[in-house]
């Protein structure tokens, strides 16, 4: 998720607990080999130190993500990430973005099952046996024919496991995510598939478990839209129940981004902008988050914002912070 998922929001995230591994925004390749900083910029978990090189504070690994169809540059780029201590590389052939797409990144490529079994086949020979290499796919780019045989071109090319976000790429974000796809897609591999697409909520979860016969999910807005969803699912599978997140927590998480945002980005407003990204999806769990989403969403300036917040958290009853 560019532009959401970025290291603030995975710190943020796994502190909540439940998620068991992230990956980066993704790192576009074209045909050159980028410099190390590039790699520290959408990956600072690899300048951890022991035990959590390529992890994140509360050790969850981080796999390094990967956009292009360059073969060779991928490959070179993938086998960098793992010079500098990527736990795990990760192609994006699911991203429906129409400048992607354009430039032949992302979703476009799956209108070609023998360009993905060729990216993976060079990336999974760049890199160490040792660092898996995993791609994420959506079922296809105008339609769904070719879904079964990409999975299994991404397969056959070397992913350790392949994540199928249940739309096309024409179909974007829209509702339904169509998960009976996804157990298609799951019965034709023999690696684990990594479901993914309107999981909302517990209940969603479960019904897309049922559906698609998955035990692996990702979580994209999702996890903006309900930080403990992730612990919810983990309990879950365990058979266990864990109340869910109050409001005035997830308005914990989310001014403590901003604040922690704020001092990092080359210019306040783009503070701003990442806040509004999570205001944006919190009405779906938090009613309260609606009016204060509406206020927000009309301010450019980081002082206005952090005034709304203040007042927010003062009747959330949470401490007050500068």
């Amino acid at each position: 998720m560019e532009g959401v998922v970025d290291p603030l929001t995975r710190e943020l995230l796994t502190a909540v607990g439940g998620i068991g591994q992230c990956v980066t925004e993704f790192v576009r390749v074209t045909n050159q080999l980028l410099p190390r900083k590039v790699f520290y910029r959408f990956a600072p978990e690899l300048k951890h130190e022991g035990e959590l090189q390529g992890k994140t504070k509360h050790g969850v690994p981080t796999f390094v993500q990967l956009l292009g169809s360059d073969h060779d540059a991928l490959a070179a780029n993938a086998a960098r990430a793992a010079e500098l201590g990527a736990l795990g590389v990760d192609l994006n052939f699911g991203c429906p973005a129409k400048t992607v797409n354009r430039h032949n990144g992302g979703a476009c490529l799956l209108q070609w099952p023998e360009q993905l079994h060729g990216i993976v086949a060079a990336v999974r020979a760049a890199v160490p046996a040792e660092i898996p290499v995993t791609a994420k796919m959506r079922l296809g780019y105008e339609d769904k024919a070719l879904a079964i045989e990409n999975a299994q071109a991404l397969e056959a090319g070397g992913a350790a496991w392949v994540t199928v976000h249940a739309r096309t790429k024409v179909e974007a974000y829209k509702p339904p995510a169509h998960w009976e796809w996804l157990a298609r897609v799951n019965q034709a591999l023999t690696v684990p598939v990594v479901a993914n697409g309107e999981i909302w909520t517990l209940d969603d979860w479960r019904r897309c478990r049922e559906v698609s016969g998955c035990e692996h999910f990702m979580l994209g807005r999702g996890a903006i839209a309900c930080p403990d969803l992730p612990r919810q699912i983990e309990y879950a599978m365990r058979g266990e129940q864990h109340a869910a997140m109050e409001w005035a927590d997830a308005l914990e998480v989310v001014a403590s981004y901003y604040r922690s945002s704020l001092p990092q980005v080359a210019k306040p407003h783009q503070a701003v902008s990442r806040m509004k990204q999570w205001l944006k999806q919190l009405p779906r769990n938090y009613g309260q988050a609606e009016p204060m989403f509406a206020e927000i969403r009309r301010q450019r300036e980081p002082d206005e914002v952090l005034a709304i917040l203040q007042r927010y958290e003062a009747e959330a009853a949470l401490p007050l912070v500068p």
